[in-house]
């Protein structure tokens, strides 16, 4: 593993979106792969698995955003390693002086995950997550609570019918 030594900034230009949480940068001349740091956004669909719920959202959004920007660094953290097991840089991403992870996680379309309060961001990021989790946007939307709630539904309706329903069901099978 390759330490942080700096805080300084590394310009970059998109050179291919992945997903949302993931992107290949253009630096010095180099093509990188950059896993942003402090959030993970849910999983697009790959050659042996499903989409996550709201991965390609997450995976739109995030290349929308770094398609339409002017300018692009990248951040290391002195609490991280500069690249992690798989060659992937671990950076903070700005767009156009924006903390592209904080604006990820507003949306709802990825989760605080893999630092701790010592990583320099890590109140931003979780300050910008409860903003989501709080507007209900994205993975934290009604949809996660409504099948909950359609499933509560379903039980209190059998329990209130459940004679009349076994009754049907024993009509329908000798009948």
């Amino acid at each position: 593993m390759i330490p942080v030594v700096t805080e300084a900034k590394d310009k970059v230009k998109l050179s291919k979106c992945v997903d949302g949480d993931t992107a290949r940068f253009i630096l010095k001349g180099e093509e990188i792969k950059v896993r942003f740091l402090g959030i993970n956004a849910p999983e697009i669909a790959g050659s042996n698995k499903k989409a996550e719920e709201f991965g390609d959202t997450a995976a739109d959004y995030t290349c929308n955003k770094l398609k339409k920007a002017e300018k692009i660094e990248l951040e290391y953290d002195k609490a991280s390693d500069k690249v992690d097991k798989y060659d992937r840089y671990l950076a903070y991403v700005f767009v156009d002086d924006k903390l592209l992870e904080a604006e990820i996680l507003k949306k709802g379309y990825a989760k605080v995950q893999y630092i701790t309060n010592k990583y320099k961001y890590y109140d931003d990021l979780v300050k910008a997550e409860e903003k989501a989790k709080k507007n209900r946007l994205g993975i934290y939307g009604e949809v996660e609570e409504k099948k909950e709630s359609d499933w509560k539904s379903v039980i209190k309706y059998i329990k209130k019918n459940a004679k009349k329903l076994i009754s049907n069901i024993f009509d329908e099978i000798f009948n």
